[in-house]
């Protein structure tokens, strides 16, 4: 995101008294024009910052059954299914955790919401790490699981709210960098040093016990994000969201300018509280939204967590050492790394719906290549990277499509449905695609998720275009 010398929007100061009411703008469009003036400063960075740090710890923590997985297998004497036991209750619980801060957030505010999901991941981690037996670490992964959801989503929506329709796309796509791109590649990193570092039976607890100490840091520094002005224009709340939009070109975050510039005025009749109904996203135009991209979510959230989950332990079981699994998939995660970039390159360049499309078809066709051409380890490495980027680049896509098509009020619950429905998937789809893989080896499981895609493509032609549009139109 480039920045821009804040100045005084002239179309947003009080209107001329000879003026009608049909020549004054809606609070809403003195909202758009004043971030649009304002562009991006500092502020925006720092929020920004301090939201990617969070979402990196998510990822790390969402990939964290699949680092230990082997290891647990090893020294517990669980069965695959036993992993991914722990996996389908951790992207459960994800789900839940998703609707009910999506619920929270448009009813009280974004703010609050990062900082208990935050919290909520920071005491399941610890727990996991204690963890004497199997029911008590799913317990653990039960409690990650609630942090966890609330995070993306609630992260989504902000990011979405604190910018202009201009860099929106770019800026909520910048999660995904730190999120499904440097996230997912970092965590077999991650692993690895870990293992290096505390060799052992017991070694698997300090990958849940260092995700601990980081988060009290973001936790402590997120006191100083602001609510977004659109959920506080949303709630007839205008002196505050003039406050924040100070505080956005000011670039000094957490210090309240002493005289604030009125971006916003709402006319003598104040401004309408808007009312909360989170059933409008089942209901009228919205719900056609709601149910496309909700099974476009189910396919690439589906695809995703199944290579996140099952590739190391399809590694190993192709004969190659731990250590040769944890290093050949941080190689392939770089192309996840590569598609959140440039998804959110894309998002403030191309419509929405043309990144979908064409991603969805070279998933495909890199899926199907990994399934059936990987006859060494470097078309392995080649097809994974592929399929990666593509992976990426759609699920990044996703995060800048869905806060684009509710209006303020149901946002966030919106989002999070959206957000939970992939995440269900992510619970139950590696289930599947691992009784395909014992049933029809690697070529059968890329077989479906090839599928998959394609339906993911067809389902999102039903869906509006907002590439370029200001949200709350």
């Amino acid at each position: 995101m480039s920045s821009k010398q804040q100045t005084l929007p002239a179309d947003t100061g009080p209107a001329p008294a000879s003026s009608t009411a049909s020549d004054h703008p809606t609070v809403q469009q003195q909202l758009e024009n004043s971030l649009e003036t304002i562009g991006v400063t500092h502020s925006h960075r720092k929020v920004l910052a301090l939201i990617l740090l969070g979402v990196l710890f998510d990822v790390l923590e969402q990939n964290a059954v699949g680092l230990v997985g082997p290891l647990l297998q090893e020294h517990w004497g669980l069965t695959p299914r036993d992993v991914g036991f722990l996996n389908t209750l951790t992207f459960a619980a994800a789900a839940l955790g998703r609707l009910l801060s999506g619920y929270i957030a448009d009813h009280y505010g974004r703010r609050v919401m990062l900082t208990i999901n935050l919290a909520l991941f920071t005491l399941g981690a610890l727990i996991c790490a204690l963890a004497p037996s199997y029911w008590v670490l799913g317990l653990g992964r039960v409690i990650v699981g609630f942090g966890l959801g609330g995070e993306i989503s609630i992260a989504v929506t902000m990011l979405a709210e604190f910018c202009s329709s201009r860099f929106r796309g770019t800026a909520v796509g910048t999660i995904n960098v730190a999120g499904g791109g440097l996230g997912n590649m970092l965590a077999p990193a991650f692993g690895l040093l870990v293992f290096t570092l505390f060799p052992g039976p017991e070694s698997w607890r300090w990958v849940f016990g260092l995700l601990v100490m980081p988060a009290f840091m973001v936790l402590f520094y997120r006191r100083y994000i602001p609510e977004t002005p659109r959920f506080l224009v949303s709630q007839g709340r205008i002196e505050e969201a003039n406050q924040v939009l100070n505080i956005l070109a000011s670039g000094k975050l957490g210090r309240p300018v002493a005289q604030p510039y009125p971006y916003l005025h709402s006319g003598p009749q104040g401004q309408k509280v808007e009312r909360v109904r989170l059933g409008e996203i089942f209901q009228g135009p919205l719900a056609m939204r709601t149910l496309v991209t909700g099974i476009a979510v189910c396919m690439t959230y589906g695809a995703q967590l199944t290579v996140l989950t099952l590739m190391p332990s399809l590694l190993v079981e192709q004969g190659y050492s731990l250590v040769k699994s944890y290093t050949f998939t941080i190689l392939m995660q770089s192309g996840s790394l590569l598609g959140a970039l440039t998804a959110s390159w894309l998002g403030s360049r191309l419509p929405r719906k043309r990144v979908f499309t064409t991603g969805a078809l070279l998933a495909c066709a890199s899926g199907l290549a990994f399934g059936f051409l990987s006859t060494n380890i470097y078309l392995v490495l080649l097809f994974g990277a592929a399929f990666q980027f593509c992976v990426l680049l759609l699920n990044t896509t996703i995060w800048i499509f869905a806060p684009e098509l509710y209006p303020t009020r149901v946002r966030a619950f919106g989002t999070a449905f959206i957000l939970a429905l992939g995440t269900l998937a992510g619970a139950f789809i590696p289930t599947l695609s691992g009784w395909v893989l014992e049933a029809h080896g690697v070529a059968g499981m890329f077989s479906l998720m090839a599928g998959m895609y394609i339906t993911f493509a067809a389902v999102l032609q039903l869906a509006p275009e907002t590439f370029g549009r200001p949200l709350d139109t």
